[in-house]
């Protein structure tokens, strides 16, 4: 006979809602950037006791001051194991730590990066429900759905163009969390124009001839990096088009905090038209 610690174990590693009659898990740990972020806003207090120490970062994180208020791991199945969890929320391209964990028994619940905002929706719903929090997430999806369709613009055939420029000249296409943000905006991709079905390097000639009406640039690394030389080249000076930085750490994951960047995005389409 299966015990109902067990089902809980097996329903937590498939991200599934925790058995009826099984408390919800006590000691969560996660290991991974946007794992941190959602365990943040939907855990109950005292209920998560470890997040990663990117989340710290505010180059990548959207939730720096609320990761202050917990103890930090740098994702290795040692120091993971010895906090003792009974639920550790990982991506899914774990690797060799979170293949140990599941070896050494430990509950893991994996999520999948979402690559588009409706993707958003299946992560929170994941996190909530290993967390015997799924009436919190489905608030959170139902305020997230809400401020989605009040930002979102409709897409027609003389909407503005938009291309992100990163270092070494990296744009990202249509089959990205940014990609679906700057379509949900108002924006046709420069990408799709030039025929990426995914995201790569456009070189600076090719993106001066797009002459795209918006330039998504992020927050520089401090430092003198090459790779980024680009992204002060006075070519782009002598474009027609408008450059917007957004913060990396708002669609670095899918998070009701990736909204903000929709909302600047939208607003730019807008002055656009």
């Amino acid at each position: 006979m299966v015990s109902l610690r067990a089902l809980t174990v097996l329903a937590l590693a498939a991200g599934l809602a925790v058995p009826a009659g099984a408390e919800p898990p006590k000691r969560v740990v996660s290991m991974n950037l946007c794992t941190d972020q959602l365990a943040m806003a939907l855990a109950a207090p005292g209920q998560l006791i470890s997040v990663s120490y990117i989340a710290r970062d505010p180059r990548a994180s959207a939730m720096v001051e609320e990761a202050l208020r917990y103890p930090v791991n740098r994702g290795r199945a040692e120091e993971v194991y010895l906090l003792h969890p009974d639920l550790v929320l990982a991506g899914s391209f774990g690797g060799p730590a979170v293949a140990m964990l599941h070896r050494l028994g430990v509950p893991v619940v994996e999520v999948a990066p979402p690559t588009s905002l409706d993707e958003a929706r299946k992560a929170i719903a994941q996190v909530g429900a290993a967390l015997g929090r799924s009436e919190e997430a489905a608030a959170m999806i139902a305020a997230f759905d809400r401020e989605l369709a009040e930002l979102s613009r409709p897409v027609g055939p003389d909407v503005p163009t938009a291309a992100t420029w990163g270092p070494n000249g990296y744009s990202v296409a249509g089959d990205t969390l940014a990609g679906d943000i700057m379509r949900r905006a108002g924006f046709s991709l420069v990408t799709d124009r030039l025929g990426m079905d995914t995201s790569g390097y456009v070189p600076l000639e090719v993106l001066v001839m797009a002459q795209p009406d918006l330039i998504v640039t992020g927050t520089p690394y401090p430092g003198n990096s090459r790779a980024e030389e680009v992204l002060d080249h006075p070519a782009l000076d002598r474009l027609d088009g408008r450059v917007l930085r957004v913060p990396d750490a708002l669609w670095t994951c899918a998070l009701p905090r990736s909204l903000e960047a929709l909302a600047m995005l939208s607003a730019e389409a807008e002055a656009l038209r």
